[in-house]
């Protein structure tokens, strides 16, 4: 479970410190008082860019001095607290910094300790959006099953950046960099897209054996953006040299796959789909990716983000909500602009009242 949360002049938090945290943990405020960067200074504690995916340059408040700080404590089982930390220093305002009991590491590291997924308002364009989007969603799913995932997709990314740079050369690259370039872009590439690939068969088995109601339920397909297999992978970066040098970049690969996501009962599209009806299967999706980690070997502490979620369904469907989280293990935390969504879970949530960026403590 995290707790002992601080946040030092992050976004419009100037200090705030939270504090006595429950399974459930409510935000509640009005509109632009600071709820959702409480959510985002959480979601730093992972590798990435966090749930709004903005640039380190973006989160010091305008009126502090260009750094921040977040931490907590993390509690596993019975053993002493870890201490987690990231930030940025003033003099270094392009250098993500991560500390692990006080040492520095690396942001991968983070997904050792724990998972964290999220839903936000910007996630309910998901399915109409580009094929990027989606990836990055997945990944983050993928993620809390293998922390080793953080590592290779980066070893990935770079490959390919080294590729697609060697291909934009103006003057021919050398085959023998090629090739070697090529080999690492396979094997990490293959070990991304088969993770995904089991990631998606099993969240695909766990959706079909849910009811098809309260929440809208979607089946889901994995679209691979090359050969698997690290060999076939290679083989086709080989062959396709001339035709990508042409184009100046990598047409075949991982890094064009891609998730195909329908409404069960209905065999459409999600991107056909209505709203709300996209916006019930992503929630399925994210308690359904709870539930395959509750099944599991996985022993990591996992925190759902869950930005105005509640506000936004019936009561029957919040009801069920709430009953699917409280089976579950993972610590959650929600916003809202008012308490009355969560009247099931008040009595037994922590509650925060959140204002221009101060956080104070209600129950």
């Amino acid at each position: 479970m995290l707790d002992r949360i601080l946040l030092s002049r992050f976004r419009n938090h100037r200090e705030t410190a939270v504090e006595g945290t429950a399974q459930f943990n409510l935000l509640v405020g009005e509109n632009g008082a600071g709820k959702t960067n409480v959510l985002e200074a959480i979601s730093l504690l992972s590798p990435g860019r966090g749930l709004r995916r903005a640039s380190l340059a973006d989160m010091p408040g305008q009126q502090f001095d260009g750094g921040f700080a977040v931490s907590a404590a993390l509690t596993v089982a019975d053993e002493e607290p870890v201490q987690l930390g990231t930030g940025v220093l003033p003099e270094r305002p392009g250098r993500r910094l991560v500390q692990i009991n006080g040492a520095e590491a690396p942001a991968v590291r983070l997904a050792e300790w724990m998972s964290i997924g999220w839903l936000t308002p910007a996630m309910d364009r998901l399915f109409v959006e580009g094929a990027g989007a989606r990836r990055r969603f997945l990944d983050r799913l993928v993620l809390a099953v293998r922390p080793d995932h953080a590592g290779n997709a980066t070893r990935l990314e770079n490959a390919l950046r080294e590729r697609n740079r060697l291909l934009s050369d103006d003057r021919p690259p050398d085959p023998r960099w090629l090739d070697a370039i090529e080999m690492q872009l396979a094997e990490t590439g293959s070990l991304v897209a088969t993770a995904r690939a089991e990631l998606v068969e099993r969240l695909e088995e766990t959706l079909a054996a849910l009811p098809e109601s309260p929440f809208a339920r979607p089946s889901l397909a994995y679209q691979p953006g090359g050969p698997i297999a690290a060999e076939a992978l290679a083989q086709a970066l080989r062959n396709g040299r001339s035709r990508e040098r042409a184009a100046q970049r990598t047409l075949t690969g991982p890094h064009r796959d891609e998730i195909l996501v329908t409404m069960s009962g209905k065999g459409q599209a999600a991107a056909e789909c209505s709203t709300g009806e996209q916006k019930a299967m992503l929630i399925a999706i994210t308690l359904a990716h709870s539930q395959l980690l509750e099944g599991g070997t996985e022993q990591r502490p996992r925190l759902l983000l869950l930005d105005e979620v509640a506000a936004h369904l019936d009561p029957l469907r919040r009801e069920a909500l709430f009953d699917r989280l409280r089976a579950g293990s993972a610590q959650v935390w929600l916003t809202g602009t008012e308490l009355a969504p969560f009247d099931a879970i008040a009595d037994e949530a922590a509650v925060w009242e959140v204002s221009s960026g101060a956080v104070r403590r209600l129950g």
